[in-house]
Order: C-alpha cells, then sequence, then structure tokens
C-alpha cells in the first residue's frame, strides 16, 4: 500500500521548550496536533484557519498538555491519552504542574475523550493510519505514534538521551525495554520527532546513543 506523504511543523512551545508537532497532508488545509504544549500561541495563529481533526498525547506531563484546553476551545476537536493517564489532565499534582510552580502553575484540562492502548490503529485525515505503540518508562501512560517511517517518541527517546525516569510512575527498567522491545524493532530510516530537542532516526540512536 502506498503511504500518503506527511507534512510535519514543529513548535517549540513554554519553559521547557515543549515539541507540539502539526502533521498534516499537503494540500490540504487540515491536520492534527501532537502534544500541545505550554504558551501555544505560536501554534494557535498558525492553526487558525485550519480543520484539527484530533489532538494526541504521547503523555500527559504539563509541558506536553499546557495547550490542550485553548486548542480544544478554538476548533472543537477530541483529545486522545492512554488509560493510565487519563486523570493526569485533571490533576495538577498527577500532571507535574503543582509540582513546579515557578513554571506557569496548575495545569488542568478537561478528561479526554478517547483512550490510547497498544497496538491500536488510529485513522485520520482521509485514511492515514497511526500505530500506536504503549512506551512506558518515562511516564506509565507514554505512548508513540508511527506512520510509515514517521515515528512520535514523546519523551521516551531523544536524539542521544532518553526520557528521565524519576518522576510519577517513572521506571528505567521499563523505559529500556520499550526502547530495545519496540522503537529498536523499527527499521534504521525511522524518523524519530521527540518531545524535546532535533529530530534523529532509530538507526543513529541504535548506534550512538549512550544510554541505551
Amino acid at each position: 500500500m502506498d503511504l500518503k506523504e506527511l507534512k510535519v511543523e514543529v513548535f517549540s512551545l513554554g519553559p521547557l521548550q515543549t515539541n507540539a508537532y502539526l502533521v498534516s497532508l499537503p494540500g490540504v488545509n487540515k491536520g492534527i496536533v501532537i502534544d500541545p504544549g505550554m504558551n501555544p500561541q505560536p501554534l494557535l495563529k498558525r492553526v487558525k484557519d485550519m480543520e484539527i481533526e484530533a489532538i494526541l498525547l504521547t503523555h500527559a506531563h504539563f509541558d506536553h498538555i499546557g495547550g490542550v484546553e485553548q486548542l480544544r476551545k478554538q476548533k472543537g476537536c477530541p483529545v486522545y491519552v492512554h488509560d493510565a493517564e487519563s486523570d493526569w489532565l485533571t490533576n495538577p499534582k498527577r500532571n507535574g504542574s503543582a509540582n513546579w510552580p515557578e513554571l506557569g502553575g496548575p495545569i488542568v484540562a478537561e478528561p479526554a475523550e478517547y483512550a490510547l492502548d497498544e497496538g491500536q490503529q488510529l485513522k485520520v485525515l482521509d485514511g492515514v493510519v497511526f500505530r500506536v505503540f504503549h512506551t512506558p518508562g518515562h511516564s506509565p501512560g507514554s505512548v508513540s505514534f508511527l506512520y510509515g517511517q514517521h515515528l512520535f517518541s514523546g519523551d521516551v527517546l531523544f536524539k542521544l538521551s532518553v526520557g528521565r525516569t524519576d518522576l510519577t510512575g517513572g521506571s528505567e527498567r521499563e523505559l529500556l525495554e520499550s526502547i530495545h522491545g519496540k522503537l529498536f524493532e523499527l527499521p534504521d530510516d525511522t524518523i524519530v520527532y521527540p518531545g524535546h530537542g532535533p529530530r534523529t532516526t532509530i538507526g543513529f540512536e541504535r548506534e550512538n546513543n549512550p544510554y541505551v
């Protein structure tokens, strides 16, 4: 089956420079947003005249959900998150925003409309199907999204680094299992779009990442 070409735009948002991704098809004025973070004004401006079908969350830490309510209200789109973090959107202690008041104060969003789970086939954008991987370790409900050679890894895998495991529900053992057992099973040329920092590839990380 021929895969549709994706257009991926990145917005580095908030005090932690969290990557929010606007994913669309070239020439089509609609898209999905992955992880709308804090201070989302640049993203909101970009999508002002677009249809946004869905907000997909790789996980529900505060720096990845800070723009959820503004975007959801502006575009009328549903939110997807893994069930293990279903209550994190509504709970500042769970999502971490209550622990770092200096970064902007408590963040609260309404519950997600839909749950994500391992192996789910998520159909968006007129036939683009994202495969959902449950990749815990950084957080219990962390997921990664794959379409073709595009992998959105959240805070599981970064260029030459991995996600921290010292926050609520984190586990170094689970993180390494997620990376080796799922992400590193993907082809070398798979492009990794992480939650922070520049993009990379599975092959580069397999060969060079000092943490795995």
